[in-house]
């Protein structure tokens, strides 16, 4: 038996930029939690996503790290709406997923783009745990705890491009991961941002659409926005459009198709 995977670069339109994804297609029944870890690990990509399939247009959907299973995450969602259009699963619509952070909803757009509907996941300020800011190597801003992450704003889009900080040192933070944040330089986007998840086996995850679930509430309140452009400012970057819908937020990117093949290890 083999299993259809993919890997699809996500909140990028051009090949090896934005956060690379692995898709596993499953069948109908989920295999064993290790079995999906150990897949996981395999892949050695910021999340690989997992499906199983309900309807034509529903899905059940979970995400693991190299290291652990997340409760929600941004790109490995667009990438699996873009592998099951563009590989024939599901019918170019809506669709629905059933994840650990209820029902989500992938859409696609006239120019190409996917639409994610997630929910909002405001951070309230908060001291920075103890290490944070030293491992980090970042002076004390705005600081605030969701129910993933920490949130820190940094004075200058410079001062967040310039961080370097300790793994080893960040990893022993309880959280997720930390997202950094500045106001953007650039005219065409409102903020900046990285993303560090150490402790999640993922030093510096390339874009993070769960985190601009975060930003988008924190920076819509500062900004007086509801629709918002960041840029992820890793290595590869990528571009995240948001809408403000209550206690929802619009996460809008678009998503390359790198590869397709089959996994040959039977599910446990």
């Amino acid at each position: 038996m083999t299993l259809p995977l993919y890997v699809v670069d996500a909140f990028t339109d051009r090949p090896f930029g934005g956060n690379p994804a692995a898709v596993c297609l499953l069948e109908r029944a989920w295999p064993s939690d290790r079995w999906l870890q150990h897949v996981g690990r395999e892949m050695n990509l910021a999340e690989t996503a997992f499906l199983v399939r309900r309807s034509d247009t529903e899905y059940d959907l979970r995400w693991f790290t190299p290291a652990v299973e997340v409760d929600l995450c941004g790109h490995a969602t667009l990438g699996s709406a873009h592998a099951l259009w563009e590989n024939g699963h599901a019918p170019r619509g809506k669709l629905t997923l059933h994840s650990r952070s209820g029902p989500l909803t992938a859409a696609p757009l006239a120019d190409g783009s996917i639409e994610l509907d997630f929910p909002v996941n405001p951070a309230e300020p908060r001291d920075p745990p103890a290490g944070m800011l030293d491992a980090l190597g970042a002076a004390a801003g705005w600081v605030g705890l969701n129910s993933f992450d920490y949130l820190m704003e940094v004075a200058t889009e410079a001062e967040l491009r310039a961080l370097r900080p300790d793994f080893r040192r960040l990893a022993a933070v309880e959280c997720r991961g930390v997202i950094v944040t500045a106001k953007s330089d650039d005219p065409a986007t409102d903020f900046v941002s990285r993303f560090f998840a150490p402790a999640s086996g993922i030093d510096e995850d390339p874009v993070t659409g769960s985190a601009h679930c975060c930003l988008a509430d924190y920076w819509g309140k500062k900004l007086g926005k509801d629709e918002m452009v960041g840029y992820q400012a890793s290595a590869r970057g990528g571009v995240v459009r948001m809408t403000r819908r209550g206690d929802r937020v619009g996460l809008v990117g678009r998503a390359v198709l790198m590869s397709r093949g089959e996994l040959l290890v039977r599910p446990e």
